[in-house]
């Protein structure tokens, strides 16, 4: 008797402690979560959120050089927002940064769309080939424009040389015109940006089971048939990631564009951009500087919300 009643209350204690707690397991697996996501909402915080801030309250105060010394940056209510949307100049940055982001997204999509579909078929040193394509992208922006720029000068760029050797003038000013600069730097940028759209949609084409392809040619369908109504829905989610990224990474290019034109010639390649670059390091203002950065992070911003839109519709 006095061994069992021992053994009986030992073996429901061990029981009851070997039985982990639900409430407890829940709290750690919590734990866990938070502790992978918080470098990530600290860095985010930091790196983004504060200088996003920091910028929307710059727009409202009149922050000058004086202020980096003193710290005092009195407010002014929307002088600086009246004073960038009265701008002439603003307008006609605003139009610039929407031609030149709408040219080079169609130019950088449609070549890029055409070599994927190229390079999609196995030949003879097409591996080579891709990896020459690749080089526009891996050199930095500004030396590109740099080189761009000396291609294509008006009196020693090599551009209007091969031109005028072959009979077709030779004396085009392409960055010295205000009717043809624009064309030139987008011209440019869409030579910088083929290879992303070629390397992101070859991607996707390779994900396309070729079964769909038999089933369309035993359809009788022509290749033109094929890629319209098997290639490109097949392709639509990667198009979609292609053309927003895109987007959000031309509507702020700055770098290519002083390379070549600094804006100029007569603020004919004045984007959102240089536009916030002149305000805030060349003039100094950085209150107007802020607003202007504050329109083209708002532009992103509605881009950024059509692309999650987007990827939730397709995942539907």
């Amino acid at each position: 008797m006095t061994t069992s009643s021992i053994t009986a209350p030992a073996a429901a204690q061990a029981s009851r402690t070997s039985v982990p707690d639900p409430a407890r397991q829940r709290r750690r697996r919590t734990l866990a979560r938070w502790g992978f996501v918080a470098p990530a909402v600290v860095f985010m915080l930091l790196f983004f959120g504060y200088p996003l801030v920091r910028n929307v309250v710059m727009s409202f105060q009149h922050y000058t050089p004086k202020t980096f010394f003193t710290g005092h940056a009195p407010f002014n209510g929307t002088d600086n927002w009246s004073h960038v949307f009265g701008d002439a100049l603003f307008g006609k940055a605003l139009w610039h940064t929407l031609v030149f982001t709408a040219g080079s997204l169609l130019g950088q999509f449609c070549i890029g769309l055409a070599l994927a579909v190229f390079f999609s078929r196995r030949f003879p040193l097409g591996g080579v080939l891709r990896s020459l394509i690749l080089l526009p992208w891996l050199v930095p922006m500004v030396v590109s424009g740099v080189v761009w720029r000396r291609i294509l000068d008006q009196d020693t760029g090599v551009l209007n040389s091969f031109l005028g050797t072959v009979g077709l003038g030779g004396h085009t000013p392409w960055l010295t015109s205000p009717g043809m600069a624009l064309l030139s730097v987008i011209l440019v940028n869409i030579w910088i940006g083929i290879p992303f759209n070629m390397v992101i949609l070859y991607g996707g084409l390779q994900e396309i089971p070729r079964e769909l392809y038999e089933a369309a040619s035993l359809d009788g369908a022509t290749a033109w048939r094929s890629f319209r109504s098997v290639t490109l829905p097949m392709l639509r989610p990667v198009i979609t990631v292609v053309l927003v990224l895109g987007f959000m990474s031309t509507v702020k290019i700055l770098d290519l564009i002083l390379a070549l034109t600094d804006g100029g010639p007569a603020d004919a390649t004045q984007t959102l951009g240089t536009l916030t670059y002149q305000n805030s390091f060349v003039q100094l203002d950085f209150g107007a500087g802020a607003v202007v950065g504050n329109v083209l992070i708002l532009i992103s911003a509605v881009f950024a919300v059509f692309y999650l839109r987007a990827n939730r519709t397709e995942g539907k």
